[in-house]
C-alpha cells in the first residue's frame, strides 16, 4: 500500500441485482480515487451464506465493468478471511475489550419478550449477563463487544459535517457469530483497518454503524478512516428505491438499452452537484468531484430526467464516440435477429442519432435497414400503397437508374428536378417513397434512407414496393 495515498473501497454484498444505489456508491468511491491518484478497492461481503451466490458475484463484476468502474484491488472475500476476524476477535477478548457470550438464542427471546410484557415501547438491549463471566463452558458462544456505557463517539463527516453519538445508546454488540462468521460492524471495521482504507463513503442509512465502527477502531488503537455518508435515492413516492418502483438494477439498464456513462452521469448528479452543469463526461466528472459539493437531502428517483441524460449521452459524439455507439447498438441489433457486422452498421448511425433514446430504440429506428425486405406496416401499406402513387414510384426508380453519384447532396438535387419536370410534389412521391423504402411512415430523411441502403437495395425496394401498389406482390407484414 502507497501511504499517503488515498484507500477507498466499494463493498457489495452478493446476494442479487446490482442496485442503482449500491454502484451511486460505488461511483463516488471510484471518483475520488480517480482524482487523487489513490486507489478504488473491491470487497464482497459474502458472509450472508443463505442469499449469496456465485451468480450475483458474477453480476456484480459484469456491471461494474460495463460501466467501467474498474477496481485496483480485489475482489476480496469476507468468507476467506474467516481466520483473520478470528484472531482479531481473541486479541480483543485477551485484552478485556470484548469477550464470550454463553446466552442463546432462546434465553435472549425470554429476555425480549419479558422486557415487552413491562414496557411495550422499550428497545431491548443486551443486559451484559456474560459480561463477567469467568467460566468457559464447553457450548456455543458468541463474541460480543465490551462497549463504553459512559463518553461521546465524535466524527467530522465529510458530507453531514460533525456528528456525535452518546455512547450510552450502543450495547454489546456481537463481533462473530458461533459459527465464526463476522457480524457487519466488525468485518468492515477489521477489513478497512488490515486494508488501509482512508475514507470509508456509503449511504446514509450506514450512519448507525458508524459509531460502533469508531469504538472498535479505537478498542484496536488504530486510527478511524475519514467517513462521508450519502443521501438516499428515494421512488417518487418518498419510500425506498426498489424494484416494485421500476428498473434499479444496472442490468435492466444494460438490457434497456442505455449508455453506461449515461447511468455514471445520473447517479452522479443524484446527490451531487457542479453549478447547473447536467452533462457530464467521465473525465469531467472526475476533475469536479468533491464531497463538499454532496448534498445532505435525500433525493426522489427521476426516470424521465434519466432518460433525457441517456438521450444526451447517445446524441453527443463528444460522450459517446462513433465507435462506441455502434458496439453498444450492436447487441440490440442482435437480440431483433439482424446478422450484420459493424462497417456495415456505421454509416447508419447518423440516421437515429439524434432521435433515438436508447440504443434499443436506435435498433428499432435501424431494423429496416438491415432487414430485407422491410417489415411492412399495414396500415401504412394500405394508406399509401396504392395504384395511384404506382405511376410515381416506378417513374421514380426509373430517374434514379440514372444517378451515378449516390450522395444526399445529389439525390436532393436530381428528385427536385423530376418532380419539377413530371409536374408532382414532393408530397406526392415521400410517403410512399419513404413506405416503400422502410416499411414505416416515419423515418429518417428520404436522401438519407437511399444514401445509407445505397442504389442497388433502394431500386429494389421502390420496385417491390410500386408491384405492391399495382396489386401485383405482398409484402411481409408486422404482426
Amino acid at each position: 500500500m502507497e501511504s499517503g495515498k488515498p484507500r477507498v473501497r466499494f463493498a457489495p454484498s452478493p446476494t442479487g441485482y446490482l442496485h442503482i444505489g449500491g454502484v451511486r456508491t460505488a461511483l463516488f468511491n471510484w471518483l475520488w480515487a480517480r482524482k487523487t491518484g489513490g486507489s478504488f478497492v473491491l470487497r464482497v461481503e459474502d458472509t450472508d451464506q443463505e442469499r449469496s451466490t456465485p451468480d450475483s458475484v458474477q453480476i456484480i463484476l459484469d456491471s461494474m465493468r460495463w460501466l467501467g468502474l474498474f477496481w485496483d484491488e480485489g475482489p476480496t472475500f469476507q468468507m476467506q478471511r474467516l481466520p483473520l476476524y478470528e484472531e482479531h476477535a481473541e486479541r480483543l477478548i485477551r485484552e478485556r475489550k470484548a469477550y464470550r457470550c454463553y446466552c442463546t438464542k432462546e434465553e435472549l427471546a425470554a429476555a425480549r419478550e419479558e422486557l415487552k410484557k413491562r414496557d411495550p415501547k422499550a428497545t431491548f438491549h443486551y443486559p451484559g449477563t456474560c459480561r463477567d463471566r469467568t467460566d468457559e463452558p464447553d457450548m456455543p458462544f458468541v463474541v460480543r463487544f465490551r462497549a463504553p456505557t459512559s463518553g461521546v463517539v465524535t466524527y467530522v463527516d465529510k458530507v453531514f459535517g460533525e456528528v456525535t453519538t452518546p455512547n450510552s445508546a450502543q450495547q454489546d454488540f456481537v463481533l462473530l457469530r458461533s459459527d465464526g462468521v463476522p457480524l457487519y460492524n466488525f468485518g468492515a471495521t477489521v477489513d478497512d483497518m488490515t486494508m488501509g482504507i482512508t475514507l470509508v463513503a456509503r449511504g446514509r442509512d450506514h450512519m448507525v454503524n458508524t459509531p460502533p465502527q469508531i469504538l472498535l477502531y479505537e478498542a484496536f488503537g488504530a486510527k478511524a478512516p475519514e467517513f462521508a455518508h450519502l443521501p438516499m435515492m428515494l421512488a417518487p413516492n418518498g419510500e425506498k428505491l426498489s424494484k416494485r418502483h421500476g428498473a434499479v438494477s444496472v442490468t435492466e439498464y444494460r438490457a434497456q438499452g442505455y449508455s453506461p456513462s449515461a447511468v455514471l452521469n445520473y447517479l452522479a448528479r443524484f446527490g451531487w452537484s457542479h453549478g447547473d452543469q447536467e452533462i457530464f463526461s467521465i473525465e469531467e466528472l472526475t476533475q469536479a468531484f468533491s464531497w463538499e459539493a454532496c448534498g445532505r437531502g435525500d433525493g426522489k428517483f427521476d426516470q424521465k430526467k434519466f432518460l433525457a441524460i441517456n438521450h444526451e449521452h447517445l446524441k453527443q459524439a463528444r460522450l459517446t464516440s462513433d465507435d462506441e455507439y455502434v458496439d453498444s447498438l450492436m447487441p440490440c441489433l442482435e437480440a431483433r435477429g439482424l446478422v450484420v457486422d459493424k462497417a456495415t452498421v456505421k454509416p447508419a448511425i447518423f440516421a437515429v442519432r439524434d432521435r433515438a433514446r436508447t440504443y434499443v430504440e436506435a435498433a428499432d429506428g435501424l431494423d429496416f435497414f438491415f432487414r430485407d425486405p422491410p417489415t411492412m406496416d399495414a396500415a401504412a401499406q394500405t394508406k399509401f400503397l396504392v395504384p395511384a402513387s404506382a405511376t410515381h414510384l416506378r417513374g421514380y426508380v426509373r430517374m434514379l437508374e440514372e444517378v451515378s453519384t449516390w450522395t444526399e447532396a445529389e439525390l436532393e438535387r436530381r428528385t427536385h428536378v423530376w418532380l419539377e419536370e413530371k409536374g408532382i410534389t414532393i408530397k406526392d412521391l415521400a410517403q410512399p417513397a419513404r413506405v416503400a423504402l422502410t416499411g414505416r411512415t416515419a423515418s429518417p430523411g428520404l436522401y438519407q434512407v437511399l444514401f445509407v441502403l445505397g442504389k442497388a437495395r433502394s431500386l429494389e425496394r421502390l420496385g417491390r414496393a410500386a408491384a405492391v401498389a399495382e396489386g401485383g406482390a405482398v409484402m411481409p407484414k408486422k404482426s
